[in-house]
């Protein structure tokens, strides 16, 4: 069986990770309409219900066609989205993949992120062969470099004007985890 034949469901002590279906449009709406979330975010604040619509649809064609993988993060007690998290830039030949995740403004600051990004590298690590996971951040979003500090990763340089998005260019902060650094950290 490939590994992306069916959507891999992650769960942890309080979260499950799972495929966001149209069911969960109005719970995505709510995440990516406020300005807060979308503002180191490439994606522009949504607007309207169909922009939630159009994203899930979108996540799963990417995900059908094995380019990439986003989890829903919703609660064990109620399984509402409040929040996503994956793998883009999946360069299979070469052992790497980029992560990327937002969560609800709501939920900020209580350890969900850390806990969803755990299971979501160990399943990169141990899944799908990953040597070396990235992530790109705006020098700005300090709650994102201290999630990835946190969680090991090592920040490797700027990536000058990197980003273009919202009509501007943007340097990014280029983090980087291998497996072996990832291996380590688990057996401390």
């Amino acid at each position: 069986m490939e590994l992306f034949d069916k959507f891999p469901q992650l769960e942890t002590e309080n979260l499950i990770l799972r495929q966001i279906q149209l069911s969960d449009a109005e719970a995505v709406f709510k995440i990516f309409s406020d300005a807060s979330v979308t503002k180191y975010h490439d994606l522009d604040t949504a607007t309207r219900l169909d922009q939630a619509q159009f994203l899930i649809n979108r996540r799963a064609e990417l995900f059908k066609s094995g380019q990439r993988i986003r989890w829903g993060i919703a609660c064990r007690t109620n399984d509402v989205i409040m929040g996503s998290c994956g793998y883009s830039s999946w360069v299979k030949n070469s052992f790497r993949a980029e992560i990327g995740y937002e969560l609800a403004k709501i939920h900020w600051q209580k350890g969900i992120m850390t806990e969803a990004l755990r299971a979501m590298i160990n399943f990169g690590f141990q899944e799908m062969g990953l040597n070396r996971i990235e992530a790109r951040v705006m020098l700005e979003n300090i709650a994102s470099i201290r999630l990835l500090e946190k969680l090991g990763f090592e920040e490797e340089g700027i990536l000058r004007e990197h980003g273009y998005w919202k009509g501007s260019f943007h340097d990014l902060k280029l983090f980087s985890i291998l497996k072996k650094s990832w291996s380590s950290r688990q057996q401390e």
